[in-house]
């Protein structure tokens, strides 16, 4: 496949509580518990952007705050590749799926600070705490592994 992967970083977000942030997508507002309906927190990194200020620079963007601090990195990158029917129309069809970065993250701030409605075109229409081991039934089949392993990595951080 002559397509290259697109660089992307992700956010585990806890509350105090030890409960991930996890966001329904806007493109299937009627998944409610459908794999893929709901999702953490991610996006394209910016050129030589630092995948520590990108994450930040996504959940602002995405939740609408980034008062959060890191407080875990996943080892290196993880990757998926997309279906074959999603290449050439998903991610701007330049890209064969996304080499990811993803960091743990312990929000700071009281849940009125998450907006989801701050970004003329929001990613996401609804939000939820969620139990980590949630994760791998939230997850469309492409993305299951690396959840799995997010979930399996982060777990100290309940």
């Amino acid at each position: 496949m002559s397509l290259p992967y697109r660089p992307n970083v992700g956010a585990v977000l806890f509350n105090a509580a030890g409960l991930v942030l996890v966001a329904r997508r806007a493109d299937m507002p009627n998944a409610e518990g459908a794999p893929g309906g709901w999702q953490l927190p991610q996006g394209g990194m910016d050129g030589d952007e630092d995948p520590r200020a990108a994450v930040l620079r996504e959940l602002e963007e995405e939740i609408g705050t980034a008062n959060a601090e890191i407080i875990g990195e996943y080892p290196g990158w993880l990757h998926y590749d997309l279906p074959p029917e999603l290449i050439g129309r998903a991610l701007g069809g330049k890209w064969r799926g996304q080499t990811q970065k993803w960091f743990a993250l312990r929000f700071l701030g009281a849940d009125s600070e998450i907006r989801l409605d701050l970004d003329p075109h929001p990613e996401f229409d609804a939000w939820r705490w969620a139990e980590l081991r949630e994760l791998r039934t939230l997850a469309v089949a492409f993305k299951r592994d690396i959840y799995v392993a997010l979930a399996h990595e982060f777990a100290r951080f309940c």
